[in-house]
């Protein structure tokens, strides 16, 4: 099945990112959003980045403006009616997740490969809500999306060969690299980090070290880029939390019960970058 008009619903980091990745490789991306200053936002965040791409000579003025022109807009589910694939990138909430899945499954038609970018939900829950579980899998993007080379794609229990291949086939053509994973909570890459995360949570909670050491010995110690907390700072703490909740929940295990503090810090709304203040201040 050849991929050339991707529907991608919400607007925000992950769907404007997952956007502009389509547009720069040639394909149409229709990005829906209920609220049409997401929308704004996510185009403006689009064009900024294009624009930033051109000053480093890594795209022409010409590119640009074209995979801005391959970027549409819509406020209605209804308007993706049209995609070869739709992958949703709405919040890391499961509630929401079903309902918009739901709804994508009744306006779609039945050919349409409908793909979920969560991190750590299970594919073949979020599957069994649709009509159509064999044209479902989960294509996992990294943030920020248009730099980070790797998509996660995850198999429900009755994904098809066929959908996997089709994936396969865009993650490729969008100059990703995929791995393909089996459905478990937090897939491999978050199975592995969030919990370190948490941890290094752990860690600065017990006043083992402030968050600038914890931060310079992973760096230094591991040659890790970006410490854990600045990286969950990044990411987003009630990203983080949700995701630990999900663990916690999935295996029954203690082992990945959230930290306290991650608790609380998103209790007071302190949800990193996004927010200006989580565990560092960004004001």
């Amino acid at each position: 099945m050849k991929i050339e008009r991707v529907g991608i619903v919400g607007a925000g980091t992950m769907g404007n990112g997952i956007a502009q990745a389509c547009a720069v490789a040639g394909l149409t991306a229709v990005m829906m959003d209920v609220n049409p200053a997401a929308l704004e936002r996510g185009k403006a965040t689009i064009a900024s980045s294009l624009d930033r791409l051109v000053k480093k000579d890594k795209l022409t003025a010409v590119d640009r403006d074209a995979a801005l022109a391959r970027v549409e807009t819509t406020g209605e589910l209804a308007g993706l009616a049209q995609c070869d694939l739709v992958i949703e990138a709405a919040t890391e909430n499961e509630a929401l997740k079903l309902t918009i899945l739901k709804d994508l499954d009744r306006l779609l038609p039945p050919s349409v490969v409908i793909a979920t970018n969560t991190s750590s939900i299970s594919i073949t829950r979020l599957a069994a809500a649709t009509a159509r579980p064999d044209r479902f899998v989960g294509m996992h993007f990294f943030n920020p999306v248009p730099l980070m080379a790797l998509v996660e794609l995850i198999r429900g229990l009755a994904t098809s060969e066929e959908t996997l291949a089709t994936v396969r086939a865009l993650a490729e053509r969008l100059g990703k690299t995929p791995i393909v994973v089996r459905n478990s909570p937090g897939f491999v890459v978050n199975r592995i980090l969030c919990p370190m995360i948490n941890e290094a949570i752990f860690c600065l909670q017990e006043g083992l070290a402030s968050a600038e050491e914890i931060d310079t010995g992973m760096k230094l110690g591991c040659n890790h880029p970006i410490g854990p907390l600045a990286l969950a700072d990044m990411i987003g703490l009630d990203v983080m939390l949700a995701v630990m909740e999900v663990f916690y929940t999935g295996f029954n295990d203690p082992k990945y019960r959230p930290a306290p503090l991650l608790k609380e810090l998103v209790a007071a709304g302190h949800l990193g970058r996004k927010t200006g203040r989580g565990i560092y201040s960004y004001a």
